[in-house]
């Protein structure tokens, strides 16, 4: 199967999520100290060691993945953050330094590197690994507006305020309806009060698949569910990718 041919259709009526489910995402403050205390990695399944990138989304930068990725360590996994600063939107160049990153990261490990990416982040993550595939083992993203109508959230305008570009007209040659030829898994959350989950979904095929867990959009950054998922997709052997049980 040609997984570089468009495989998404956007789905009719599409809008952001409600102004008060909006002002839930408060709750992320919670979602993280209780992350914190119990987010062990006590029954996941050990990592190989292979390198993962993690990428913050909109207006985030490494501190808010630190969390996460420190887990991710405690699974055995070389890991490190984007190294970008704070994530201001897709600047002109940026994904080329995005790529030379993650093909430093796999010369230098000497093996397929694994991108997550929250929210924002995961549009990059999936850009990545369209470009360079035989560097990238497989693709895993938390609430990303990135599988249809890129208005469908409560954060474009400040973006569009923010770049010299609208949000669905990057300064990149792509389709953002291509989804890229490496497992991908995408995960939402009905809660979310930043993206309408809708946007977030991805449907299921071959090698990609759509899953969903529960807490604010913010908290996905530092979700339990998020991690057992994250640890399992991870485990796999490279080349061997199954759906989700």
């Amino acid at each position: 199967m040609d997984r570089r041919e468009p495989a998404l259709t956007p789905p009719p009526g599409l809008a952001p999520p409600p102004l008060g489910r909006f002002a839930l995402e408060v709750k992320a403050v919670p979602e993280l100290c209780r992350f914190v205390m119990k987010g062990r990695t006590q029954g996941l399944p050990k990592g190989d060691g292979h390198p993962v990138i993690v990428f913050p989304g909109f207006l985030a930068g490494d501190a808010f993945t630190w969390p996460l990725r420190r887990r991710l360590g405690g699974l055995g996994y070389w890991n490190a953050g984007w190294r970008f600063g704070t994530n201001l939107g897709l600047k002109p160049g940026l994904l080329a330094q995005m790529v030379h990153y993650v093909k430093s990261v796999h010369a230098g490990q000497k093996r397929k590197v694994s991108l997550l990416g929250w929210s924002l982040g995961g549009l990059y993550a999936r850009e990545i690994a369209k470009r360079i595939p035989d560097r990238v083992r497989l693709v895993v993203t938390m609430g990303t507006p990135a599988a249809h109508d890129l208005h469908a959230n409560n954060a474009w305008r400040l973006y569009e305020r923010l770049n010299d570009h609208t949000v669905d007209a990057p300064p990149i040659d792509t389709n953002l309806l291509e989804l890229p030829p490496v497992p991908l898994t995408a995960i939402l959350t009905p809660f979310d009060g930043i993206v309408a989950p809708g946007s977030a979904d991805i449907g299921n095929g071959e090698t990609w698949e759509t899953l969903k867990v529960g807490g604010t959009h913010i908290g996905l950054a530092w979700n339990a569910d998020v991690l057992r998922i994250i640890a399992d997709r991870l485990a796999q052997p490279d080349g061997g990718w199954a759906h989700y049980r």
